[in-house]
């Protein structure tokens, strides 16, 4: 549950992986998560004392605000959740209300333990899904007994206690014989030495379209969870599905997993998760500011800063996994501020975000980098995507140069969209190979300096098709 013991050096190490310079924002972000390590060190009573020093990054689209933030979760497996600021409305307005954020965190990290205690029980779920299959693969002949009648007061307290598994179960009893014993027997080897794992096999799953939680959201996100209480109610129901063995063992071992796991122990370690390691990100929270363009009749921006204030400063929100303390939860907030400045906010809010970093425009070295040297780079991503038609493709220097120039003229010459513009200018520009790629008899092709001025040179020179194409 605790942070990851990363050194602030080694978190910006890992982001360099994957987001190309801001190395001040990097910083600012790793001093902010290694607190958050510290804290958990030192004893109870200064604990509640030490309080999360939330980050405001200032920076135009597209130079790595979301990148940095969603990396960051990662690197430290702490729950994370990115919220658009304009999403909300003001209390009393239809329309999400800001707590609801919280209750998004808060589904993040019950998944995270529920995943963890699921490895937990993997083994023992195995076990008894291999079982399952044995029976599975050699059916028995089923036998009614002699008095098909439950009782009824039984049947009446199964109810009331919310087991229902008699319904489905009830008066049922397999006839073994000692032939169907043998065959059991040496599927089990089989089984166990894995050479039936490509075998089809029929089983019973529960049906993920009779789900009661699908149809309560606007109560859910009131954190009354009306849709498990009903679903406890009423009988699973079950669908057909036909699958290899190896597939039936995993679904069928995550059924089981379903009962081996605590649910209200792991809700409690999801609450403390939230609370201890949670990062919401909040996007756009310039547009929320008094001097934001607005129509008349829009949701009083300067409303929903004072709802976002309370959850920001510390307070309880009811979710449906129990009460959650907001006061150590990490907020980083992002905004562009074009047509507004972060003294925009209200006071109260500005003081809640006292750590503040501007993120550099991207340079075309910047770009040059960008597209080549993360582990997702976009020029990886693109010779790996056309290597599945068995061509390969390699980009000559030259060429990534180029591609880095036109990036950064056709920004600054129209709105400024920062690295997102490679993806747009790199889809252009091998849009025939990824057409022609299935139909073609070339196994190398080469992307040099000239291809790219013919494929999108004139493009970027012509301003009236530059706003339309690239």
């Amino acid at each position: 549950m605790n942070p990851i013991d990363k050194t602030p050096k080694e978190i910006v190490k890992e982001l360099n992986n994957y987001v190309i310079g801001q190395d001040k924002a990097k910083k600012a972000i790793a001093v902010a998560l290694r607190n958050r390590y510290r804290r958990l060190q030192l004893s109870k009573a200064m604990q509640e004392e030490v309080t999360p020093k939330n980050v405001l990054m200032i920076g135009p689209t597209g130079v790595g605000k979301t990148e940095i933030a969603r990396r960051l979760a990662k690197i430290v497996a702490a729950p994370f959740v990115k919220v658009e600021a304009t999403k909300f409305t003001e209390v009393g307005y239809v329309g999400r209300d800001v707590e609801s954020m919280i209750r998004d965190l808060v589904n993040v990290a019950y998944k995270m333990e529920k995943e963890a205690e699921y490895k937990r029980v993997h083994g023992q779920a195995v076990q008894q899904a291999n079982k399952k299959l044995i029976k599975i693969l050699v059916p028995a002949q089923k036998k009614q007994p002699e008095q098909p009648q439950q009782n009824f007061m039984q049947m009446l307290r199964n109810i009331q206690s919310g087991n229902l598994d008699f319904l489905e179960n009830s008066n049922v009893e397999e006839n073994v014989t000692d032939d169907v014993r043998n065959q059991r027997l040496s599927v089990s080897d089989q089984l166990k030495k894995g050479l039936l794992e490509n075998r089809e096999v029929t089983i019973q799953v529960d049906d993920a379209n009779h789900n009661f939680s699908n149809q309560s959201n606007l109560l859910g996100q009131m954190g009354i969870d009306v849709g498990d209480a009903l679903a406890a109610l009423t009988p699973k129901r079950k669908v057909e599905r036909t699958m290899t063995v190896a597939q039936a063992r995993e679904t069928l071992a995550r059924q089981i997993a379903e009962e081996l796991i605590n649910s209200a122990d792991v809700a409690e370690r999801a609450v403390k998760r939230a609370e201890n390691t949670g990062i919401v990100f909040i996007d756009e929270i310039d547009k929320i500011t008094s001097k934001a363009k607005k129509n008349s009749g829009e949701v009083s921006r300067e409303g929903v800063q004072r709802d976002i204030l309370p959850i920001v400063e510390g307070s309880q929100v009811q979710t449906k996994y129990g009460l959650v303390k907001t006061d150590h939860i990490l907020f980083i907030a992002s905004g562009a501020f074009h047509d507004s400045k972060p003294s925009d906010l209200i006071a109260e809010l500005q003081g809640r975000f006292p750590i503040r970093v501007e993120l550099d425009e991207l340079t075309t070295d910047d770009f040059v980098k960008i597209l080549t040297e993360p582990n997702n780079a976009l020029v990886k991503q693109y010779i790996a995507l056309i290597g599945t038609d068995n061509i390969k493709v390699t980009f000559t220097i030259e060429a990534i140069h180029k591609i880095a120039e036109i990036a950064y003229q056709v920004n600054h010459e129209n709105e400024n969209i920062g690295a997102r513009r490679l993806h747009t200018i790199l889809e252009r520009l091998l849009q025939d190979i990824l057409y022609e790629g299935p139909d073609m008899q070339m196994g190398e092709i080469t992307i040099t300096e000239a291809y790219v001025e013919q494929k999108i040179g004139d493009i970027a020179k012509n301003k009236d098709l530059t706003q339309y194409i690239l």
